[in-house]
């Protein structure tokens, strides 16, 4: 609950969401567990300040991640971010989002980089 309270939440209450989300599918008891691990940054090692273009880039990568780029269905990025899919394929086309080819083969042949 403190690492919950203590995150500054840079993704807003969606990403609050996401982490709550994840953690009811992977509890296997009645306790809530938080599988989701926060960097607390002091204050004076912020990062320098994004474009909003960057932010959202990030933000959309990052939840391709946590989805394993699925794009639509229920668990799907586009779900989670309050888009329909061919509008989340519009922007991440503009923003030149891409899952990298060797992502895609160490998938397919288990193997990690």
């Amino acid at each position: 609950m403190q690492s919950l309270q203590v995150h500054a939440w840079p993704g807003n209450v969606r990403e609050l969401a996401n982490v709550i989300e994840r953690a009811v599918i992977h509890t296997p008891g009645s306790v809530l567990q938080i599988v989701d691990h926060f960097e607390q940054l002091a204050p004076d090692t912020l990062p320098p300040t994004q474009t909003l273009e960057e932010v959202e880039r990030d933000y959309i990568i990052r939840t391709l991640e946590n989805t394993g780029w699925r794009i639509e269905g229920p668990f799907g990025a586009a779900k989670i971010l309050g888009l329909n899919p061919s509008t989340l394929r519009t922007r991440m086309a503009k923003l030149g989002i891409q899952r990298r080819r060797a992502t895609l083969m160490e998938a397919s042949h288990g193997t990690t980089p």
